[in-house]
């Protein structure tokens, strides 16, 4: 027992702390909290618990000695090993001791506690308690919560302070407790005990039971105003005096969350330019957001989620289209903004101007560059009309205030890339290297160039009130707003500039080869230097959550791996496939050596033999070994100096441009890349004394013409590498990283997880409450071929497809013998199906994921248009929004119908709010009668029957008559 210094003439309060969890060999439990007592917040400090098995259950317990004014305290339970070193911790709210007012010296007081989980912190992120069960009345907190004023009559009583979370509850329904005893109903819910509510979403309530009345088992429920009675799922609670102890005569019990069948929501992904109104100026702007919004609550959808929204004006071009490379973290697109929208007070010519640009730029497209430019020219004109009546308003000053600490910087960015006509700020000459003086002076009123400077304070502060009118508008029509975080920054940028040190410059960010890229890809990003980002607490990730939580409540992790390990490029890379995991744990040259390796500059060397040169250049063999290689051995080949890494091949190349060998420049590209990365380990440039295997190592021809041993032995070191060695590493770095994102505002986090995963990855996610995502022509199982979204766990975002892939539509016309695998697994029929998505199809795939265990369904915008063959009159190609093989691919994909139309279309919208009702995903009060788990989606009745076209016909039988092959799972 840990004791406080207390005088002779008083005796303790002892306090004592009970928990069950499971922990592996050398781990142990320790509580921390507030007080010195619990160790002020220092593990090392805090009261480590013992285990003990009682039953099924490793029950950790452990006492503290308190004195009797003792006031109140925060704590937390931590996973330590035998050093007390912190392996994971509780998420969700620090927990709360405070005395009983009643209590006497000597008492005891005992506090069972279950672990909490990062998945019972999610119903209090604000995308659940701000919008999807906020309701428009307030629960009165009757008492606080812990203050028992309760008093014991005798030893044979014991007083229980019941606590429970309920985030999802109607209006007029209260909380009970029917449970084995008649202080608890003798399980009549309305003979039970009534909770009251203490705030957030919590209920409690004290109850004085008789010694002989334990162990009692018990049920939270609910009570409706209409008499109606939902008891918590799974098996009752039981509540037991431990025979360890002394028996107390207190005992709290915080019971987590009430068990009940857990909320399911439906959403729509659609890129903010991809939007189309009537209204909007050639691409999608931040006030149609109002509109989308509009359709998609009356869709029944609870959720609206955007790709990247911030500026990316680095080239000043379309490149700058794709909306993950992003010039400053924090500022807007001026792509989104409603110039219509700057002033009340338009001049006649400016109006004239913009329906003159509107009918100009209503392309099928996005023309990102006309749009842009046209933008910012009208922007100029009214700014000039009013910039002063702005920058002196209340609302810009408070806006200023606020965000200048990115707001000077980008502006000053955006001045200095206009004036020296680059993004590369290594070309700045003075201003090359960052300083708050040199910024200060360039932005200061008494410098000439103060209004350009202006300008983009005045773009971003629009940007910010058109995007914050419509943020707030989503959360008053209960819609939850979800962002996109990439994982990089563009390398010439307001980030790069002002914070170098958080950066590695001389590396690239990409993937290793996957479902998208046999190649890998390259994003061009720098890596980031994590070990500089732990230093203030990761401070740079921590203000991006803030500034996005301003207007979304909720957001996307992209390639949230990279937070556990990032696929790490060379500069000079151009493709993706020769990179290393950072961090890693790399093969050492002693280590090799130990297995019998030492040529190392056979195997770290781009292998060339003169037949391979020959299979892939043919005739023109000889012209490429001149101009590119040197021949150092007898037929073996090395690269010039002057063309040894891609990015100098790709420039040697456009130097032969014209040339009639060189026609197929392409061709002779590709096969050079691959002749260089022709390799089986790739030498750490920091460390030459170690290596990393190359991925996919087995199909190079350098490998194929290695002995035996050296195959064998590499093989095994390569699984090692990529499956096995790095997985507690990886484990710790998302562990340190994530929760500082997490940790830094309320909105609900969401991870995309696809890709080459690490077994450790999952756990992680889960651990934290991080949400997965689950694509069905991606599916995580290594045996499936297309995923099963009745078996999909509750913590994922389950969807037919997504923004780095072909549309549902697209990817059912491509592949004519999948199309018939999917048919016959999906579906149970070996007809032949349709060749084009038909609605009925479309209705049966959506179907499958709303009726799917995830959390939340989010089906792209495009894939819900199939549902009416109207809006199937495009061709599917065009309606992808990214081609991930492609490094330059134009992001430009606009909607082919406004949102306005789309209001209007009451059969589609009545289509999809029969499928989000018929899955259970439907509003937070009428979850409790909807949310069941449908025996066989496609056991139930079409409510339109297929058309009796011969084509149709064939897929009338499975989609209305057979069963479905699927297993259905209950969400867990």
């Amino acid at each position: 027992m840990v004791e406080l210094g207390l005088s002779r003439a008083s005796k303790p309060v002892s306090v004592s702390f009970r928990i069950p969890y499971y922990t592996q060999w050398g781990q142990s439990l320790v509580v921390c909290g507030s007080e010195p007592v619990l160790g002020s917040w220092n593990v090392k400090r805090g009261l480590q618990l013992s285990p003990v098995h009682q039953g099924d259950e490793l029950i950790w317990f452990g006492t503290i000695s308190v004195p009797k004014g003792f006031g109140s305290c925060e704590y937390s339970y931590y996973v330590v090993d035998d050093d007390r070193n912190v392996l994971r911790w509780e998420m969700g709210s620090k927990r709360r001791l405070l005395l009983p007012q009643a209590i006497q010296e000597g008492e005891l007081l005992h506090f069972h506690d279950f672990w909490q989980v990062g998945a019972d912190a999610i119903p209090f992120r604000s995308a659940f308690k701000d919008v999807i069960f906020r309701g428009d009345w307030s629960l009165e907190v009757e008492k606080p919560l812990g203050v028992i004023q309760n008093s014991l009559q005798n030893d044979d009583s014991v007083l229980v302070h019941f606590k429970i979370c309920c985030p999802n509850i109607e209006e007029g329904t209260s909380i009970y407790i029917t449970g084995s005893t008649s202080k608890l109903g003798n399980w009549k819910a309305q003979d039970g005990l009534k909770l009251s509510y203490s705030g957030e979403s919590t209920w409690h309530k004290d109850c004085v039971l008789l010694k002989g009345d334990f162990p009692i088992k018990y049920k939270y429920c609910k009570y409706s105003k209409g008499g109606n009675i939902s008891s918590e799922t799974g098996p009752n609670r039981e509540i037991a005096l431990d025979s360890l102890s002394t028996e107390p005569r207190y005992l709290f019990r915080s019971d987590g969350m009430l068990r009940e069948m857990p909320w399911r929501g439906a959403g729509v992904a659609i890129p903010m330019f991809s939007i189309r109104s009537e209204t909007d100026l050639g691409v999608g702007e931040f006030l149609d957001l109002k509109l989308l919004v509009d359709w998609a609550a009356e869709s029944g959808f609870h959720l609206v989620q955007l790709l990247p929204i911030n500026d990316t004006s680095v080239y000043g071009m379309w490149w700058d289209s794709y909306p993950y490379s992003s010039l400053s973290v924090y500022a807007l697109h001026p792509l989104y903004l409603r110039v219509q929208a700057l002033s009340e007070n338009i001049p006649k010519d400016i109006k004239v101007e913009i329906q003159k640009a509107k009918e100009e730029l209503e392309g099928k497209d996005v023309d990102y560059e006309a749009t842009l430019t046209t933008k910012l020219s009208i922007a100029k004109k009214i700014f000039a009309q009013e910039k002063d009546k702005i920058l002196s308003s209340n609302s810009f000053q408070k806006f200023f205030s606020e965000n200048q600490e990115w707001l000077k910087p980008y502006a000053a960015f955006c001045f200095l890339r206009d004036f020296f006509e680059t993004s590369d700020h290594s070309q700045w000459g003075r201003f090359s290297q960052f300083s708050i003086e040199k910024l200060e002076k360039l932005i200061s009123k008494d410098s000439i160039h103060y209004r350009e400077i202006c300008f983009h304070y005045y773009i971003q502060f629009h940007l910010h009130m058109q995007l914050s009118e419509a943020a707030e508008y989503a959360i008053k029509k209960g819609v939850v707003l979800k962002g996109d975080l990439p994982i990089g920054v563009g390398r010439d940028s307001v980030d790069t500039w002002v914070y170098p040190n958080l950066f590695r410059m001389n590396t690239s960010t990409g993937a290793p080869p996957d479902y998208f890229d046999k190649n890998g890809q390259n994003w061009g990003f720098p890596t980031y230097n994590w070990d500089e980002m732990a230093k203030d607490n990761y401070a740079w990730w921590r203000a991006r959550l803030t500034q996005m939580a301003k207007y979304f409540t909720a957001y996307r992790i992209d390639h949230v791996l990279g937070f556990f390990r990032i696929w790490e490029l060379p500069e000079h890379a151009i493709t993706g496939l020769v990179g290393k995991f950072r961090p890693s744990i790399p093969l050492s040259q002693e280590e090799l050596e130990r297995e019998g390796i030492w040529d190392f500059d056979r195997l770290a060397r781009p292998y060339i033999p003169q037949e391979i040169l020959q299979i892939k250049f043919g005739d023109s063999w000889t012209f490429i070994a001149s101009s590119f290689l040197n021949e150092y051995q007898k037929n073996r080949y090395e690269f010039k100096e002057d063309c040894n890494t891609e990015k100098k091949i790709a420039s040697k190349l456009k130097s032969f441009s014209g040339r009639s060998l060189l026609q197929n420049e392409d061709h002779i590209r590709h096969e050079l890349f691959d002749i260089l990365q022709n390799i089986v380990l790739i030498r750490d440039p920091e460390n030459p004394r170690n290596f990393y295997p190359r991925f996919n190592l087995e199909e190079t021809s350098s490998f194929k013409d290695l002995d035996d041993h050296c195959k064998n032995v590499l093989k095994r070191l390569y699984y090692d590498y990529y499956f096995h060695r790095q997985e507690n590493l990886w484990r710790q770095n998302a562990l340190k990283t994530l929760p500082a994102l997490l940790n830094s505002s309320d909105m609900l986090a969401c991870g995309e997880d696809l890709g080459l995963i690490p077994s450790c990855v999952y756990p992680v996610m889960q651990e934290l409450g991080l949400i997965g995502l689950r694509i069905q022509r991606m599916p995580s199982e290594p045996d499936l071929e297309f995923g099963i979204p009745s078996q999909y766990n509750y913590m994922t975002v389950c969807a037919p497809s997504c923004h780095d892939c072909s549309t549902l539509r697209a990817w059912w016309e491509e592949d004519e013998e999948r199309r018939q695998r999917f048919f016959s697994s999906m579906v149970g029929s070996h007809l032949l199906p349709p060749s084009h998505c038909v609605p009925e199809i479309a209705n049966f795939i959506l179907r499958q994921h709303f009726e799917a265990p995830s959390m939340w369904a989010i089906f792209p915008l495009q894939d819900l248009l199939i549902l009416k063959e109207e809006y199937t009159t495009r061709p599917a190609k065009e309606e992808t929004i990214n081609d991930p093989t492609n490094p330059k691919h134009y992001w430009r994909y606009r909607v082919h119908v406004t949102l306005e139309a789309l209001i209007k279309d009451k059969e589609l919208t009545s289509i999809i709010k029969d499928l989000v009702r018929g899955s259970g995903r439907s509003h937070p009060g009428k979850q409790a009668e909807k949310q069941v788990i449908q025996e066989s989606p496609v056991a139930t009745t079409e409510k339109k029957q297929i058309a009796s076209s011969k084509e149709k016909a064939q897929v009338a039988t499975p989609l209305n008559g057979v069963p479905r092959k699927e297993a259905v799972a209950v969400p867990n």
